[in-house]
């Protein structure tokens, strides 16, 4: 589907651009912003090969409106690996929610099997490797 509609609107959107650029000087602020925008668009394109990529990082956003939030709650964690281990359990929380997966549950889960696991397989113990039946 998006081969069949969206394909054809990156590709006039970039055709578009290109034919615009040579038209206007090169320093304007417009010019710079053709720029970009031709400068990302090869990386947009991945959008329409993968069902699973999204054009907005809307998700992203939601997802780190919580922390955005509670920043000041949250500014003194202690000492740079305070600051640094909270970041890395909001990511591992985040990951778990973007999956569909409960994070405390997921966390228990992961937390139980974590110390006898072999570190060369501990990709297994993500998010998307998580089911309700595992527990």
């Amino acid at each position: 589907m998006r081969q069949d509609k969206a394909k054809p609107v990156f590709d006039e959107l970039e055709q578009g651009l290109h034919d615009q650029l040579p038209r206007i000087s090169g320093k304007l602020p417009l010019a710079k912003a053709i720029r970009y925008a031709l400068g990302r668009l090869p990386k947009a394109r991945a959008y329409l090969d993968h069902g699973y990529l999204e054009l907005d990082n809307n998700s992203a956003e939601r997802a780190v409106k919580p922390v955005a939030i509670g920043r000041k709650n949250w500014m003194f964690a202690g000492s740079e690996g305070g600051g640094k281990a909270m970041a890395i359990a909001f990511t591992l929380i985040e990951t778990a929610k973007l999956n569909g997966v409960d994070p405390k549950a997921w966390l228990s889960w992961a937390l139980e099997r974590i110390s006898d696991h072999k570190i060369t397989r501990l990709c297994e113990l993500m998010p998307w490797n998580y089911t309700t039946q595992a527990v």
